[in-house]
């Protein structure tokens, strides 16, 4: 049953009775929660219709609708805006609708289909802090998209190729003696990033000798001796250099397999991989042809350009003079590509940050003037950068935070604060192990998601992990705290129901109406991309239950009805918050 239909049918019908015309568009809305109610209907446009004042209309639509709909048992007004009081059948009505529906939070397939990009790593360092936020916000989005009916694809695009991969393989060339995974026991991307901190202090202090020797800064950047093998072996490596590429080849296989552990613990997976060392081709043709076509041009130098000014933006390279592509060459390729592979999407999502804004403004630009029809659908994600309390992170100077330590760090703090609190009595270490990776993982996910995307944060590893607060470990405690007496209820026989009561207390309509809105916020967080949304109603459903809870005590209910309706009350709450949470990628507790 779906109680926002409904009154929107008889608001309808109440318009058209009082004052003899069809409504155009009705703006039903949450009631503010400082006013009685659950749906406010805005009045201020019905004033057209009606030729009365904004409160005299809604108190003759409020009259009619308690006389008549069935469904509104009272109301008020507040100026233009109509707060209404649903009777408590109705919300006996719907929840009962809510715990017979098997599929409740999934929608029926829409026929459409989708395609989410995320990660997309650089193969020249290990994944961090930044990561994080972007591998759980694109896995985030794509199982929210699968949750209203649409069919996901999710990719990414691995930067294997270009400058910075370079950097790592001179410096591993020139220092590495040799040195693998195996021979040091580092992670493949951990060994491989070690070298592009090494590339960087290299660099930086030629640079700081060439300077001091009378060169200017930016002839000193070019005349560098490390850089000029990086250069080097960029060019070797378009030309297929055989050496060039066994190092190549050799590095970046170390670095999947450690990106693959730190992939499995994050909970995150791909349907398909892209690498830029296979699609930079396809990119390089087009341009090629957009340069035929006269969409381009060539400078003296021979590289390749493409005007955007008339655009309101500027000229950007396409090729260099070299003949070597540019990342955005590569992005044409990748796109191209994947709208030939799966030819049904009709959106490509792209979850990258946002100081790359104007980049993806040129990629969807430069592919609607090529003709592509499908660049109006590419959709760039854009999320801002994750602060510490120490400052902004640098790859490239090593003072970025890994996300295997993190990770490893938080699930440590989830089984210190678990043997605090004294709840591992009966508990095997490997349980444990098992609970604490839920919390501390719970943890950094809900804290990384709770914020709009758009928005920069601050992440604070302490307050993430508190069991009090708006936090993952407060939900997981909501949660667990539910399975107890579920389990309770099975031990004294006690079956939930949802029928056989009259009446409620306002707390037990308060949970109704949050669990019967996760549809609406299931489809405004598609709408707006963003997890947060779930991130948020999840918290708001684990307080309104926790004020239930606190309110009646459960198991001293006389009346057995009310009873078992209490009981599927908190069963339903249960999955609802389970199922909000997986959106998210994280697990619950049946104990903690």
């Amino acid at each position: 049953m779906n109680l926002d239909s409904l009154l929107r049918t008889q608001i309808q019908k109440a318009v058209f009775a009082v004052f003899n015309q069809h409504p155009d568009n009705l703006q039903l809305q949450p009631t503010n929660k400082e006013f009685e109610g659950s749906h406010t209907l805005v009045c201020f446009p019905l004033t057209k219709i009606s030729k009365k004042a904004p409160e005299e209309t809604a108190r003759l639509v409020g009259d009619y609708l308690v006389a008549n709909s069935g469904s509104v048992s009272r109301y008020n007004v507040v100026k233009g805006f109509l707060n209404l009081v649903i009777a408590d059948t109705v919300w006996l009505d719907v929840f009962r609708s809510i715990h017979e529906d098997k599929n409740f939070g999934q929608r029926p397939s829409s026929g459409k289909e989708i395609m989410v990009e995320y990660s997309s790593p650089n193969t020249n360092k290990p994944l961090h802090l930044g990561h994080l936020r972007n591998n759980f916000l694109g896995w985030s989005v794509a199982e929210i998209y699968k949750s209203v009916g649409y069919k996901v694809h999710k990719v990414q695009i691995i930067n294997d190729r270009g400058i910075h991969i370079c950097k790592s393989m001179a410096a591993w060339k020139l220092f590495g003696n040799g040195e693998t995974p195996q021979s040091n026991g580092l992670k493949g991307d951990k060994l491989v990033g070690k070298y592009y901190v090494e590339f960087d202090k290299v660099f930086k202090a030629q640079v700081s000798e060439l300077e001091q020797k009378g060169s200017s800064k930016e002839t000193a950047e070019k005349a560098a001796p490390i850089m000029k093998l990086a250069i080097e072996m960029l060019q070797k490596w378009e030309q297929k250099d055989p050496e060039t590429l066994s190092i190549w080849k050799t590095m970046n296989s170390w670095v999947y397999k450690g990106f693959a552990v730190t992939y499995q613990r994050m909970g995150v997976d791909f349907e398909k991989l892209y690498y830029e060392s296979e699609t930079y081709l396809l990119g390089k043709e087009e341009v090629l042809r957009g340069l035929d076509k006269g969409i381009f041009f060539k400078k003296e130098d021979g590289s390749v350009w493409v005007d955007l000014t008339m655009d309101g933006l500027d000229q950007k390279v396409l090729l260099r003079s070299d003949g070597t592509s540019v990342y955005m060459t590569q992005d044409f390729g990748t796109a191209i590509l994947r709208y030939r592979d799966f030819p049904k999407i009709e959106k490509q999502v792209y979850t990258v940050g946002n100081e790359q804004e104007y980049h993806f403004k040129v990629l969807f630009l430069i592919l609607a003037k090529l003709g592509y029809s499908w660049a109006k659908e590419c959709y760039h994600l854009s999320y801002g950068m994750v602060d510490l309390p120490s400052g902004k992170m640098k790859s490239r100077e090593g003072t970025v935070v890994d996300a295997d330590d993190l990770m490893q760090e938080m699930a440590e703090e989830a089984a210190r604060q678990t043997k605090e609190l004294g709840k591992i009595d009966e508990m095997t270490a490997a349980e444990l192990d098992n609970l604490s990776e839920m919390i501390g993982m719970g943890a950094l996910k809900f804290f990384l998601l709770k914020v709009d995307p758009k928005k920069r944060m601050l992440f604070d590893p302490a307050e993430s992990i508190q069991l009090q607060g708006h936090t993952g470990p407060f939900i997981q405690y909501t949660y667990a705290r539910i399975r107890s007496i579920i389990r309770k209820a099975e031990t004294l026989n006690i079956q939930p129901e949802a029928r056989g009561i009259v009446s409620m207390e306002s707390v037990e309509r308060e949970v109704i109406f949050m669990i019967h809105n996760y549809m609406n916020k299931l489809e405004e967080a598609a709408r707006e991309y963003s997890p947060a949304v779930i991130a948020n109603y999840a918290f708001e459903l684990a307080k309104g239950y926790n004020q239930f809870y606190q309110s009646i005590p459960i198991f001293n209910e006389n009346d057995p009805a009310k009873l078992k309706f209490r009981i599927a009350l908190s069963q339903v709450a249960a999955d609802v918050l389970k199922k909000s949470m997986g959106l998210l990628g994280i697990g619950m507790p049946e104990r903690m």
